[in-house]
């Protein structure tokens, strides 16, 4: 991979890492929520688990998958249920009762969902297909992992970091009630878009 593409990679793992999303919706209301520290594991999943996706996928994986089309099907659907069971976890929380019985996704809940999560699979199919290629495919693969890993660390602590600068304004009641509220319908409606766009 020569500077260009590196470059065009970079700037293109910043798109995707920053940009609204279920991993993003989900990480500013888990730092609204339980604060900076509490979701840092949360954030570390996300970070780590596309990297490790795009590895996998590179490695074949896609091609193995694609000749059961049943488990992708599978996959999608646990997707599409976990991305509305942590809706409605959002929706129903707020309150400092709540957040001793309740937690943030853990390091390994927040990578599973990546393996899950219908969006990933496209993207790191598509990346893999770009820039994974040629007799430096391993090279190019591990680069791949490095950036992703680096924007996604980036980016998914700055939203759980916007999450926890907004709550101290939420504080507790109402305002907190309505931004969960707006945080859970913006992953049910990203659930519905992504097994619709699938």
């Amino acid at each position: 991979m020569n500077l260009e593409d590196l470059a065009a990679l970079s700037g293109f793992a910043l798109a995707l890492t920053c940009g609204p999303g279920p991993n993003n919706a989900m990480l500013s209301a888990s730092g609204a929520n339980y604060g900076w520290r509490l979701s840092v594991p949360h954030a570390m999943g996300v970070a780590v688990g596309f990297p490790v996706l795009i590895v996998a996928v590179a490695m074949g994986l896609e091609r193995a998958l694609g000749t059961f089309p049943r488990i992708v099907e599978g996959l999608s659907w646990i997707g599409f249920a976990m991305i509305l069971w942590y809706a409605w976890r959002i929706a129903t929380a707020g309150g400092t009762s709540e957040q001793v019985k309740d937690r943030p996704l853990t390091f390994m809940q927040a990578v599973a969902f990546q393996w899950v999560n219908p969006k990933a699979w496209a993207l790191s199919v598509y990346i893999t297909a770009s820039y994974a290629v040629s007799e430096s495919a391993g090279l190019n693969t591990l680069l791949m992992a490095v950036v992703f890993l680096v924007a996604g660390f980036a980016s998914s602590h700055a939203w759980v970091v916007f999450g926890a600068g907004i709550g101290r304004w939420l504080t507790r009641g109402w305002r907190l009630r309505a931004f969960n509220s707006v945080m859970a319908l913006t992953l049910v409606a990203s659930a519905i878009w992504l097994m619709l766009d699938r």
